[in-house]
């Protein structure tokens, strides 16, 4: 695989009070460059990807656009020299950081001997930071679960942190729910286990030193400020996924800006545009659109707009106009 010449990135610390979750198959470079629109502080992560593909894989598994910073890549391994190898292309590419995923539980997951499961192997996690954070000059960081089938205790997961935290990872994202690695799908696994939020803010009482970032079930801006009263960050996946539009009021809820907030039919002109270039390149439409079906949530004609989308965009020769004419479904609200 070629690498390009490494990119200018952001430079600066990353804020992390608000991000959006990786979510695997979701939360490509067009969903990123679709919520970068809407939000300039929000960090964005990749989905998950794998060091075998990043590897050995034919395709490009690393590119990004420019206007994503700040942007994270999600690892998922655990065998030290592939990960250290990957550490290297990321900060070629010029992410700003990396982060491994210890939270994961699928069985493809663990039969790969990554995600979750890791959770067992604290050692082995500090083993992989310490040598990529040896490798490239960009923060590598974890994002795990609170424990993991009956390694349940506030034990498990505070030794867990000290362990990996003694090889300098500055920054831990903990999913506030424990991960059953057998008998529940990934699906079940970010609903039937409970949520300790309380674990979450132990740790930050334990580990002063670190930052902490929480995930799991937060749904909206007053209740993320309310977790920031007790830790450094909040992380969101699926309510931002569903409701994008949520996220142009992300800078001036979370990050106190002062920034005047775009109106669905501005994104709508920005994502257009975008688009023409993504056909230009060879793509297709729907490859952008995807992401775009909740735009309209909560509006008259959403469901007319959504329905236009997925039977309009399969064909090759869709250009970005289908996204105007989705849009034109829909009643906008007063003032916007």
């Amino acid at each position: 695989m070629s690498i390009p010449v490494k990119p200018l990135n952001s430079g600066n610390p990353i804020d992390h009070r608000l991000s959006v979750a990786p979510m695997l198959d979701w939360t490509d470079r067009h969903c990123r460059y679709f919520y970068r629109v809407m939000s300039k502080h929000t960090v964005l992560y990749t989905e998950m990807v794998t060091t075998g593909a990043i590897i050995f894989g034919k395709g490009d598994y690393l590119s990004f656009n420019k206007e994503e910073h700040p942007v994270v890549l999600q690892l998922g391994g655990s065998d030290v020299k592939a990960m250290t190898e990957c550490a290297k292309m990321a900060e070629q590419y010029g992410y700003d950081e990396i982060n491994i995923n210890v939270g994961c539980p699928s069985d493809r997951v663990q039969n790969g001997r990554f995600g979750a499961c890791l959770m067992a192997e604290p050692s082995l996690v500090a083993d992989c930071v310490n040598e990529m954070q040896a490798a490239a000059n960009i923060p590598v960081t974890v994002k795990s679960r609170i424990g993991i089938d009956d390694h349940d205790s506030y034990e498990f997961l505070h030794n867990f942190v000290d362990v990996v935290s003694q090889a300098d990872c500055k920054h831990f994202i903990i999913h506030a729910r424990k991960a059953w690695l057998s008998g529940l799908s990934p699906k079940q696994n970010r609903e039937v286990p409970p949520l300790d939020y309380g674990r979450v803010y132990q740790i930050k009482k334990d580990f002063p030193q670190l930052q902490i970032s929480i995930n799991g079930g937060i749904k909206t801006y007053d209740e993320a400020n309310e977790h920031l009263t007790h830790i450094d960050g909040v992380m969101i996946g699926r309510e931002i996924y569903q409701n994008p539009y949520m996220l142009v009021e992300a800078d001036n809820a979370i990050y106190q800006t002062n920034t005047d907030i775009l109106s669905r039919e501005q994104i709508v002109a920005e994502m257009a545009r975008y688009i023409d270039i993504h056909i230009a390149n060879g793509g297709r439409a729907w490859h952008v659109v995807r992401h775009m079906l909740g735009l309209c949530n909560g509006l008259a004609g959403a469901r007319q707009f959504r329905r236009y989308l997925s039977e309009q965009c399969s064909g090759n020769e869709v250009t970005s106009q289908v996204l105007f004419d989705a849009f034109a479904q829909v009643t906008l609200p007063a003032g916007e």
